[in-house]
């Protein structure tokens, strides 16, 4: 489906690899004006940014840490000083330090938290404060199949995912009354560099356990994104959304 976001300006956070470089390229598609927020890959966003000024899209890229809420309201005063607005929040950045609960360290369980959930906090408070203004605002925070089923070896990413559920549950109540939506997306096993790093037995595993019989894409999720921001989607927030090709 072919969405039409001219006009809109949107904040995609992790957007220059896998499934947040995949929503940034669809909403460029759409017309909208989008920041993305990278932590360490500058080369990946000047290149994106190049590339999309070349097409005659809007793409601007800022350094962020969305674990560090300085850096995160430095982001949002970017934004509001070259957009001068916000339409669409994306929480898509994460990281994965995975081990058993037992032998987890602090630092393995602390920056998943930082970014993985932290960070949905600092960037959705943040996008309020602007949204509040508009009476207007669509915001989809990418979660994991782990915050609903769990995994081993990974405790602290499946606390920080399903945190962001209740999180966006208890906001979408808070903000319906002004037009406000927050919903969440919880991603299968699809095919990004995190999935790239586990062993092919694992793998095989997995894929056997998902009905579809394939991994998904990052555009399959992109293109959940589009459509809870879209105007199809005014009726849904607080909703949790799974793309996982029937694994749960």
């Amino acid at each position: 489906m072919k969405y039409a976001f001219s006009g809109k300006t949107a904040f995609v956070t992790g957007g220059t690899r896998g499934i947040g470089k995949a929503i940034t390229e669809k909403l460029l598609a759409a017309d909208a004006a989008v920041v993305i927020a990278y932590s360490t890959s500058q080369k990946d966003a000047e290149t994106m940014c190049r590339m999309a000024e070349a097409d005659g899209r809007r793409l601007f890229a800022v350094k962020c840490n969305v674990g560090d809420p300085v850096e995160v309201k430095a982001a949002f005063d970017f934004i509001e000083k070259h957009l001068g607005r916000l339409d669409f929040l994306v929480n898509n950045a994460g990281i994965t330090r995975d081990g058993l609960a037992v032998r987890m360290s602090d630092e393995q369980w602390l920056s998943v938290m930082a970014t993985d959930l932290n960070g949905v906090f600092y960037c959705t408070r943040s996008a309020l404060r602007l949204m509040m203004k508009q009476k207007y605002g669509r915001i989809v925070n990418i979660a994991s199949i782990v915050g609903l089923t769990g995994n081993a070896g990974q405790s602290n990413y499946a606390a920080a995912k399903a945190g962001i559920i209740g999180f966006s549950k208890s906001v979408a109540r808070e903000m319906g009354s002004r037009d406000i939506l927050i919903n969440t997306i919880t991603p299968g096993y699809i095919e990004t560099d995190m999935v790239s790093g586990i062993p092919e037995a694992m793998k095989s595993r997995m894929l056997g356990s998902i009905p579809l019989g394939r991994y998904g894409s990052p555009n399959d999720v992109a293109g959940t994104v589009c459509f809870l921001l879209s105007e199809d989607a005014g009726y849904i927030n607080g909703a949790v959304i799974d793309v996982n090709g029937g694994m749960y």
